[in-house]
């Protein structure tokens, strides 16, 4: 008979992370998370600028952490970063078992205000750089046997919302792919899943939040009451990461507060 799932399904000693825009909100909150359960960071982001995660990590009795940069905005730039970081685990004799793809932008305007280079400014960021860490890192896990791949998509990977094309664009493409390469890469002992954030208190929200008449109508329709915190991603992170969801593949989660139940 097949034992339920107990703490130790949940643990990640021994692994690896590399979790990509760490340096604040989610990804910071995801990293010092996925330290606490007990695994090795490798740390993705623009600059190096990353003493708080690193700290963080600390705090949470996380092992090694390391700093790799990249700047999300040139994908070629990325895939070249994610290479490398394939390559310096295996020659350290470790390996990468999980990916958190959060590095993501958003730039506000609408529709028909939005240029070429802001279109594609969010498009490389939150798509096709998502794609250049994905692709060797999974070709690697695929190679081996196993792995766990992580993106954060968004609400408007189900929804349009309004004066952010580009951005729902991209979050929908996410959504997408995080099916596409559950369906090849599942067969290879390999889960692709997303997390859907709700509205969480982070950079990307600060003009929503900005703004007391659109602040509160989100909040309003928010069952729980409150606008989310980086915090409320990390169990998830965590279960997402770990054995514990080796049955849960090409699924987006939300974590909304019960926004879309609405």
């Amino acid at each position: 008979m097949t034992q339920p799932a107990t703490s130790s399904s949940f643990s990640l000693a021994g692994k690896t992370a590399l979790v990509t825009g760490a340096r604040r909100g989610i990804g910071a909150a995801i990293a010092a998370g996925l330290a606490a359960a007990g695994a090795d960071l490798i740390l993705m982001a623009r600059d190096a600028a990353l003493e708080d995660t690193l700290e963080a990590i600390k705090e949470n009795g996380g092992g090694q952490a390391t700093v790799v940069t990249a700047d999300f905005a040139d994908p070629t730039a990325v895939e070249e970063a994610a290479t490398t970081a394939v390559a310096d685990a295996a020659a350290a004799g470790r390996q990468i078992d999980i990916l958190v793809n959060n590095a993501g932008t958003i730039r506000r305007a609408p529709a028909a205000a939005t240029g070429a280079a802001d279109w594609k400014h969010v498009i490389d960021v939150n798509l096709n750089s998502t794609w250049a860490v994905t692709r060797p890192i999974g070709a690697a896990m695929v190679q081996r046997g196993g792995g766990k791949i992580i993106t954060i998509a968004s609400l408007l990977s189900f929804q349009g919302g309004v004066t952010v094309p580009a951005y729902t664009a991209s979050k929908h493409a996410v959504a997408g792919l995080t099916k596409a390469l559950a369906n090849e890469w599942g067969p290879a002992g390999v889960q692709v899943n997303a997390i859907a954030p709700g509205y969480i208190s982070t950079d990307n929200t600060t003009d929503l939040r900005a703004d007391p008449e659109r602040e509160a109508a989100i909040r309003d329709r928010i069952p729980a009451g409150r606008w989310g915190r980086p915090e409320d991603l990390v169990g998830v992170a965590v279960f997402l990461a770990s054995a514990a969801s080796d049955y849960v593949n090409g699924h987006v989660l939300a974590v909304d507060g019960g926004w879309l139940a609405r």
